[in-house]
């Protein structure tokens, strides 16, 4: 029991010496109204104006020289424009927004070596 009473009391004493308190200058009669001025205008919430953004135009096709374009694993063409891939078409040289229905189409397989 003492050992338990004598711990409680240390972290007591931690705690209770890490908190600081910083008492306010005293104010003349002549300072007091700007610094309250000052207090106040800090004190007051600045709104600040966001306006909303237009969302990027994200085109499903686009035209890529294939110099730009990167490589996959697979041998075949993707190129990243503003975070979204494209794959190239083997039959039209065209790089199209990814899709699901891309696994399923013979143009966006690898090409047969």
């Amino acid at each position: 029991m003492p050992r338990s009473l004598a711990f409680t009391f240390l972290m007591f004493a931690l705690f209770s010496c890490s908190r600081k308190h910083h008492p306010e200058r005293s104010h003349t009669a002549d300072n007091e109204k700007i610094s309250t001025v000052n207090r106040n205008d800090s004190l007051l919430a600045k709104k600040t104006v966001i306006k909303p953004t237009k969302k990027d135009i994200i085109p499903r096709v686009i035209v890529v020289n294939d110099n730009a374009a990167h490589k996959s694993v697979d041998g075949r063409y993707y190129y990243d424009l503003l975070g979204h891939r494209y794959w190239k078409n083997n039959k039209d040289g065209k790089y199209y927004l990814f899709n699901k229905s891309m696994y399923n189409n013979d143009a966006f397989k690898a090409p047969s070596k």
